[in-house]
């Protein structure tokens, strides 16, 4: 088995290197990465869409704020982590199942 797996932020694509044990919660990362960008993107108030680059500078500000954020409120951050767990894996079997329909595009 590889040690990379190509993902896809915003319909581009992109091989990372990635070890086996690491799959299922990189495929999470993608798909929280991914939603994210989508929301900052939808949000621009311009009527042209923002560029990737600042889409991702305007994406690792949001989520440096909010790690900043739940580390600074203990007494929160337990529900946040718990509630940010329970996306990550929702995140990581929609990212499954789509992995799994797209094998199997051929029988639809």
């Amino acid at each position: 088995m590889s040690n990379t797996l190509e993902v896809k932020l915003l319909g581009k694509e992109y091989r990372v290197a990635c070890e086996p044990a690491e799959r299922e919660s990189l495929l999470a990362a993608v798909a929280f990465l991914d939603d994210k960008l989508k929301e900052i993107g939808d949000k621009t108030s311009s009527g042209a869409r923002a560029s990737g680059e600042r889409l991702a500078v305007m994406a690792a500000l949001n989520l440096a704020h909010e790690l900043l954020t739940v580390k600074n409120t203990p007494a929160d951050a337990a529900a946040a982590l718990e509630s940010e767990s329970i996306q990550r894996r929702i995140n990581s079997i929609e990212a499954k199942l789509d992995e799994s329909l797209a094998q199997h595009e051929q029988l639809f």
